[in-house]
């Protein structure tokens, strides 16, 4: 039994945030029926992304609603709230919360008391002040992001097979992607896929004409996979004539021109920026103990250090790595920690609320998998080494047993199922971005302008 009636307040709807609500409503599922126990999660979306498939659903192959789990299907004895929660006393333990609705009203944020703390708002990318960086820009974390790419790339070709300017034409098919992690090297590898594929139904482009870029600030790109299995992904995307460019750096993307640190220009109209992330800024907003990194300083229970009922995970939390070998090792904030450390994190705060032990977080990583196109993949899982179309299918393979509910497995399985069925999607729907743009043209108003689709880029 429960000791008292507990307000457990969950910060974030990602990984961590949906994966320990859920845990929490099915082990505390009686408690929760007779009112001892309250769960409330507050979260900017009202749903959680499932970012391994973003590359796949910017190329097509998975549709954008399936790369989401709408979070108030999947807790439904949870009360999630859509907002931001822009400070936290835990002193008081209470949270200062925004929603669309404090906004309509004018008030101030409205404060929510707590008696368990679960901070798992996640990270942010992590941005350089490049001159040009804010104005042209692409980020890839969210599934509006990669959605907006896939448009953004197939525009590009359009303007490209439009114009008689051949500088117009040469930067619209210049693509830099900067940052040689999961995300970029993703992402650039599977659009790269769909843009070759593409290209056919243009009479007068070729997959040739197309210039992909990947600058990667360090000497190796995909470090997780292991340095041979790293060597060979950077000769098989330069086998596909894309550009890899290692120790270098993004100085600036003024006027549509990247500008690398080896002196190299390129004209372009597609900055992808994919260089890492940093914690939330709500962290430093807490009266939490943080790292020199701005993470949550936590004990191998997943406990804040140092405060009691305050619990974290995920890219905010630094977690001891009790499997290590080098004392003072913490875990990789990656998801394949995030959904294991989010099930102890459960468990531990109802044991904790039961008054029994706590249990100690470990997992040793057993390897990675990444995909780089249509069948095409590295991976590095147990020690073994893959590539080609048997990573590829253990990439798939695995997400696919990841990605949250029998719902959303169902419908990816049958997605990929088609698409191999049937021919690629080549259909551009930027103009989603501005849905009242023509209505507006029409009854008489001016429709909104993006300074970005000008073929020179000039406002």
């Amino acid at each position: 039994m429960v000791k008292e009636r507990a307000r457990i307040l969950v910060v974030g709807g990602g990984y961590v945030g949906m994966y320990t609500a859920l845990r929490l409503q099915r082990r505390l599922k009686q408690e929760l029926r007779r009112g001892e126990v309250d769960i409330t999660v507050v979260t900017p979306d009202p749903y959680m992304t499932y970012q391994p498939f973003l590359p796949e659903a910017a190329a097509g192959s998975i549709s954008p609603r399936h790369v989401v789990v709408p979070l108030r299907r999947v807790l439904d004895r949870c009360h999630v709230v859509v907002g931001e929660v822009t400070s936290i006393d835990h002193a008081v333990r209470t949270a200062a919360v925004t929603t669309l609705a404090t906004a309509e009203d004018g008030r101030a944020a409205e404060l929510i008391g707590y008696d368990e703390l679960v901070l798992a708002p996640g990270s942010v990318s992590r941005t350089l002040p490049i001159p040009g960086l804010a104005e042209y820009g692409i980020g890839f974390k969210t599934v509006e992001e990669a959605i907006g790419l896939r448009n953004h790339v197939i525009e590009q070709m359009d303007i490209a097979s439009s114009t008689r300017d051949p500088a117009v034409r040469d930067a619209a098919l210049t693509f830099v992607f900067v940052g040689g992690g999961y995300a970029g090297v993703e992402a650039l590898g599977e659009l790269e896929d769909m843009a070759r594929y593409t290209a056919r139904y243009y009479h007068n482009l070729r997959p040739e004409d197309m210039k992909w870029v990947l600058v990667e600030a360090s000497g190796r790109i995909l470090p997780e996979v292991g340095e041979e299995m790293g060597r060979y992904t950077v000769t098989q995307l330069r086998r596909r004539n894309i550009q890899v460019l290692l120790d270098t750096r993004l100085d600036s993307c003024a006027d549509r021109v990247a500008v690398l640190s080896d002196g190299q220009r390129f004209p372009t109209r597609t900055v992808v920026w994919t260089a890492g992330v940093k914690p939330h800024p709500l962290l430093a907003a807490t009266d939490l103990p943080l790292t020199p990194q701005g993470r949550l300083r936590c004990t191998a229970e997943l406990t804040v250090d140092g405060t009691e009922h305050a619990w974290a995970a995920g890219d905010a939390a630094a977690v001891p790595d009790v499997t290590a070998a080098e004392p003072g090792t913490d875990t990789a904030p990656n998801a394949q920690h995030a959904v294991r450390q989010a099930a102890v994190l459960g468990d531990n705060i109802v044991h904790a609320l039961r008054g029994e032990p706590l249990e100690t977080y470990a997992h040793r990583y057993v390897g990675s998998v990444a995909s780089l196109g249509l069948h095409k993949g590295v991976a590095q899982v147990y020690g073994r080494r893959l590539k080609g179309y048997p990573a590829w299918f253990m990439h798939r393979a695995y997400h696919l047993s990841r990605v949250p509910t029998f719902n959303r497995k169902a419908r990816v399985l049958a997605e990929w199922t088609l698409s191999g069925l049937f021919k690629r999607e080549i259909v551009s729907l930027g103009s989603l971005e501005h849905p009242r743009a023509e209505f507006e043209l029409a009854a008489g108003g001016k429709p909104p302008h993006d300074p970005s689709d000008d073929p020179k880029g000039s406002s």
